[in-house]
């Protein structure tokens, strides 16, 4: 698998979403019916909830990087999710998507929504994988990718962009990274 940073032609630099789309694929098929009721981590969601979330984020997110923006199709199966956060994976890989800037309610930087799609499958991956009783885990440049755009983007956001996220819960700065990234996403670790 390709470094999590590397350098597009422009001169910037853009993250590989492919460790945190692939251990999200693999979060959602340990799901099993009976958990879909339970609850998670991220306030207000059930399982089910958070698993339509991810779907509608990994449609949406993808189709930044071809200028569009898209609305999912309903609740999809959990097959068709990791084929959704596949597809996520897949169109960040191209240096073309980092550029420019797209309307999706809130006008951001194409930059700005790569990083929101890789927070997005930490997080959202921590919160399924905590409430089914899974293990995750990520490697350390994924999570330095997202402590990074918790840290620098997240508290700049416009209150309805942040609001999902929740209020940061302090966590050791000796802490373990992957923890540092949940407490930033208002995440209990």
């Amino acid at each position: 698998m390709v470094s999590l940073v590397k350098q597009n032609s422009g001169g910037k630099f853009v993250f590989d979403l492919r460790p945190a789309c692939q251990r999200m694929i693999d979060v959602v098929a340990g799901i099993t019916d009976g958990q879909l009721a339970g609850g998670t981590p991220c306030d207000d969601f059930t399982v089910a909830g958070l698993l339509a979330h991810v779907d509608a984020a990994a449609v949406r997110l993808a189709a930044v990087t071809r200028g569009e923006a898209a609305e999912p199709q309903g609740v999809s199966p959990r097959e068709l999710i990791g084929h959704h956060v596949r597809a996520l994976a897949t169109a960040w890989q191209e240096p073309s998507a980092w550029q420019g800037s797209t309307d999706l309610g809130l006008e951001l930087a194409n930059e700005v929504w790569g990083r929101i799609a890789l927070t997005e499958m930490v997080v959202h991956g921590w919160d399924l994988a905590t409430a089914t009783g899974q293990p995750f885990d990520v490697p350390e440049p994924t999570l330095r990718g997202c402590l990074e755009y918790l840290t620098e983007f997240l508290p700049k956001l416009p209150a309805p962009a942040r609001s999902p996220w929740g209020t940061a819960v302090p966590v050791s700065p000796d802490a373990p990274l992957l923890d540092r990234v949940i407490g930033m996403a208002g995440r209990k670790p």
